[in-house]
C-alpha cells in the first residue's frame, strides 16, 4: 500500500457553524508508536460532531469527526502487519486529527476489522451509535423479561439499543416520536409510547431506564424506576444523587465512549473492538439491523453536517470520500 503524498481534510476555523469548515490539502505526518494511517472511503456523521465544534482547547487547523470506515494504508512503529491492506471501522479521539479527512491517523487499538463483503458505508454507520448502545445495555445486569425503558429510542443509538436490550431478553419500551414506532416495533420493541407521562403513569415499573435524550429528561424519569433500579445517562447526567440515602437505592450509570480514548487500557480497548466486530459480524448476517443510509459526497461535507444539525432527512447521515489522493 502506498501513502499518498498529499490529502484533503475539513478544518475547524474558530467557528460553531459547520458551514465555516474549510477544505484544505495537508501532508502527512509522521505516525507515532502504535498508529497506522486510515485512508478513508466513507465517514460517519453523528451529532457530537457538530455539538463539540468551537470546544475548548481546540486550535485553528483541528480536524474534527469521530467515525469513519476505509483502509490501512501505513503503519507507525509496533503496528503488527497484518493490519496493513485491511479494511477497518474506527471511532476516533475528539481530540485528536478527525475523520472528516481522507486520510486519518489511528491507534490500533481502536480499529475494528471488517467482516468479509461487509458494506463500508453500513461499517461506517456503526461506531459511535453502536458501541455507545453496547455499553449502555451492558451497564444493566441482564434480567430475562423485566421492563426496560428507553426514552430517545428513535435515533441512530436507539436504533441499537432497541435490539440490543430485547436480545438479552428486557421488555422494551421505546419513547419516542410515533412516526418511528412501526420501525422499532419490527426490531422487538414490545410498546411504544410518546411521552414520558405514558411512562410514569403506572408508578415504578421500569427494572431499568436508558435515557439518550439529556440529563433533564432522565430526572423526569426517576419515578418510573423500580427499588433497586438501573438509571444509564447517554447524553448529560444526573448533578446528583436522586434519591435519598438507603431509600430506592438506585443504580446510575453514565457512558462516554470518548473516555476509554483518554482513560482507557489496551485490555479495555481490546473488549471494546472485539465486542464492534462481534456486532458488525452480526449486522453482516442480517441479525442486527443498522439505520437506513443517506449520502452526501465529501465536498458537501459541511452542508451534510449542517443538514443532521437541523434533521432535515431520515436516516444516518454519510459521506463518501472520492479523488485519487495523489
Amino acid at each position: 500500500m502506498q501513502l499518498p503524498q498529499n490529502y484533503r481534510a475539513w478544518s475547524w476555523q474558530q467557528s460553531d457553524d459547520p458551514s465555516r469548515l474549510v477544505l484544505e490539502t495537508l501532508t502527512p505526518r509522521a505516525l507515532t508508536e502504535g498508529e497506522v494511517w486510515v485512508r478513508n472511503q466513507v465517514i460517519g456523521l453523528n451529532p457530537v460532531d457538530w455539538k463539540v465544534l468551537g470546544s475548548s482547547g481546540w486550535q485553528p487547523g483541528k480536524i474534527p469527526g469521530c467515525d469513519a470506515s476505509g483502509i490501512v494504508v501505513a503503519l507507525g512503529p509496533g503496528v503488527s502487519a497484518d493490519w496493513l491492506g485491511k479494511p477497518v471501522a474506527y471511532h476516533q479521539n475528539l481530540k485528536e486529527h478527525g475523520s472528516f479527512s481522507e486520510l486519518t491517523p489511528v491507534r490500533a487499538r481502536a480499529l475494528m476489522a471488517l467482516p468479509d463483503d461487509l458494506d463500508l458505508a453500513v461499517a461506517a454507520s456503526f461506531p459511535c451509535p453502536g458501541l455507545t448502545a453496547w455499553q449502555a445495555n451492558n451497564k444493566v445486569p441482564a434480567k430475562a423479561g423485566e421492563p426496560l425503558l428507553i426514552a430517545g429510542a428513535g435515533g441512530a443509538v436507539g436504533q441499537y439499543l432497541v435490539q440490543l436490550a430485547a436480545r438479552r431478553g428486557f421488555a422494551v419500551t421505546a419513547l419516542c416520536n410515533s412516526r418511528h414506532w412501526q420501525r422499532l416495533a419490527d426490531l422487538d420493541a414490545a410498546n411504544c409510547i410518546e411521552t414520558p407521562y405514558e411512562a410514569l403513569k403506572d408508578g415504578r415499573h421500569f427494572y431499568a431506564v436508558i435515557d439518550a435524550v439529556n440529563e433533564d429528561s432522565a430526572d423526569s424519569l426517576v419515578p418510573a424506576l423500580k427499588a433497586n433500579g438501573h438509571l444509564v445517562c447517554i447524553q448529560g447526567r444526573l448533578s446528583q444523587w436522586p434519591n435519598a440515602p438507603f431509600g430506592q437505592a438506585l443504580s446510575m450509570h453514565e457512558v462516554a465512549l470518548g473516555a476509554l480514548h483518554i482513560f482507557g487500557d489496551d485490555n479495555a480497548w481490546h473488549g471494546l473492538t472485539e465486542a464492534g466486530q462481534r456486532l458488525l459480524g452480526e449486522i453482516q448476517a442480517g441479525n442486527i439491523q443498522p439505520e437506513s443510509l443517506h449520502y452526501s459526497d465529501f465536498t458537501d461535507l459541511p452542508s451534510a453536517l449542517e443538514a443532521l444539525k437541523n434533521r432535515t432527512f431520515s436516516g444516518k447521515a454519510l459521506v463518501r470520500v472520492s479523488g485519487d489522493q495523489e
